[in-house]
């Protein structure tokens, strides 16, 4: 009896493990079959229009700076001014003076010598002071129509020392002194006229 219904049993698991194996078959068969019946969907191509990306930059505006504290005023000091004696003022350097000795040369006239109404006195040259040199130089030049220097030429032998030695060292500063003296325009016959040849003197001293 127990033989029996071990047998049926068995019987009726083998009878649905079968059935479970064909189900289980279809299953899978209907499925392969569905998929293979499904049309393939073409996905169409998608153009992105192109995005132009443009930056910007703000400029970083500069905070602005706080106004300075205007500082305190500070007293002003006092300085007591040093006492000079006499003795000290008596200890200043020699002062060099240049002059002018103006004269017509050869030139003479019947009102008087042919002076300049504008008289420049000449530098001293710096040369000639720190060697202590003094002396005299004569130059020689035009008077123009309209009252102007033109042409000076300073005379050799009469550029000298004070001990007569000849010399150039007062030749340039004479010079330039001569260009800029103005003269009273010469009138003959109601024309003004040159004046050649007319000298003048220049002194250079130097006052201890």
């Amino acid at each position: 009896m127990n033989f029996a219904k071990v047998g049926i049993a068995g019987l009726l698991g083998v009878v649905t493990t079968l059935l479970l194996l064909f189900l289980m078959y279809q299953l899978v068969n209907n499925d392969l079959g569905e998929m293979s019946q499904k049309k393939s969907v073409k996905i169409p191509d998608i153009n992105m229009p192109d995005t132009k990306i443009e930056t910007r930059f703000e400029d970083a505006k500069p905070e602005k700076p706080e106004a300075p504290e205007t500082p305190p005023d500070l007293p002003e000091p006092e300085f007591e001014a040093p006492s000079v004696s006499g003795e000290a003022l008596n200890m200043s350097a020699p002062i060099a003076k240049a002059g002018i000795d103006v004269g017509a040369g050869s030139l003479a006239f019947s009102e008087g010598e042919y002076l300049p109404i504008v008289k420049v006195p000449p530098e001293y040259p710096s040369t000639a002071l720190s060697r202590g040199i003094e002396g005299f130089c004569t130059v020689v030049y035009t008077v123009t129509e309209t009252g102007a220097t033109r042409d000076p030429e300073p005379i050799a032998d009469q550029c000298v020392t004070k001990d007569g030695k000849p010399t150039t060292v007062f030749n340039r500063a004479s010079v330039r002194a001569a260009l800029k003296f103005k003269y009273k325009p010469k009138v003959v016959d109601g024309k003004p006229v040159e004046v050649p040849g007319v000298k003048n003197r220049f002194t250079y001293t130097m006052q201890k």
